[in-house]
């Protein structure tokens, strides 16, 4: 990462002055949305080769349909995970979960529709077509590809979010030129997987969800999806944008932080009653997908609670919304 960062930086017009560069600066460079892909308010003459924007929408479910600009490429990445469906004139381009760090792509002049399912958070970023060889704008080679957790594409989003208001434009473009590279230079998809069946899915997911507590294999849930180990893999996947093995741990993550804000029950108690051997393997799984360690989790989230005037107990999570808040 680090790396193709530098590279960005390197792509700098350090030619501007100091007034111009200070001009920069102080522009305004991601975009609230207030609608779905749409910017409002954009000062005269900001717009650039490449736009950036946020979209959040903190409500359980909603529905958008907008048409990409004739001259640009749409690229969305995911914030927080969600659970969405992409549509075009009725036909459906992805259906399922779509994990923090998924990227897709829209072509210039294509119509998309889209229903969230869940709270939904995505970095946008409008790209001209310019910006990308010609034979990828004359095939429509990057049309309605879905990259579900592409690493890069993660990193660049944080990159931007972290820097906040303190982000200038040079930086924003550099990101901006680097993701567009990335684009022209990846092995696009030569076929796609079949999503696992909505019916074999809630099978899957309510057997998890009641056996959580003790180890599951891979064959386990291939033989309650009645699938072979291989095929379930890779259509469990296609439609959760999960590994089986990563979809349990996460499930096991989200029931222990509902025991965390809810209880004072010991760390250990709490590893072994959402299925790990050890309170050492669940601190390290639970850090690695919330970002902090169980403690430091648990006197955030009782920090957060003082600050409500007639603090609720948290409810537990229902056996399929889990999955939207696994990586907020």
């Amino acid at each position: 990462m680090s790396s193709n960062l530098h590279a960005a930086h390197a792509w700098m017009d350090f030619s501007a002055g100091a007034r111009d560069h200070e001009t920069l600066r102080t522009r305004q460079v991601i975009f609230r949305e207030s609608q779905w892909r749409q910017i409002d308010r954009i000062p005269e003459g900001a717009i650039e080769d490449i736009t950036i924007s946020r979209w959040e929408d903190s409500r359980s479910s909603s529905s958008h349909v907008t048409t990409t600009p004739d001259d640009r490429y749409f690229i969305g990445i995911a914030l927080k995970t969600t659970r969405a469906k992409l549509t075009r004139d009725r036909q459906v381009i992805f259906e399922g979960t779509m994990p923090a760090g998924t990227l897709y792509v829209t072509a210039p002049s294509k119509s998309l529709g889209v229903q969230f399912q869940s709270p939904c958070a995505f970095l946008h970023v409008h790209i001209s077509s310019d910006q990308l060889p010609a034979h990828l704008v004359a095939t429509d080679g990057l049309n309605d590809l879905v990259l579900l957790r592409d690493p890069l594409a993660a990193e660049l989003a944080k990159a931007l979010i972290e820097h906040g208001d303190a982000t200038d434009q040079h930086f924003a473009r550099c990101i901006g030129q680097t993701l567009a590279m990335h684009l022209t230079r990846m092995e696009l998809p030569r076929a796609r997987v079949n999503a696992l069946p909505k019916w074999r899915l809630r099978r899957v997911e309510q057997y998890v969800a009641e056996h959580f507590h003790r180890c599951i294999s891979l064959s386990e849930l291939a033989n309650v999806a009645g699938l072979s180990r291989m095929h379930f893999a890779a259509q469990f996947r296609a439609a959760t944008g999960y590994r089986p093995r990563e979809y349990l741990l996460h499930h096991r993550t989200e029931h222990a932080k509902t025991l965390l804000a809810t209880t004072e029950r010991p760390l250990a108690e709490i590893a072994l009653a959402v299925g790990f051997s050890t309170q050492a393997h669940f601190s390290t799984v639970f850090k690695r997908i919330s970002g902090k360690s169980p403690a430091r989790w648990r006197l955030a989230s009782k920090g957060e609670q003082l600050t409500v005037e007639a603090p609720a107990r948290r409810r537990p999570l229902a056996d399929r919304d889990w999955i939207a808040s696994a990586a907020a």
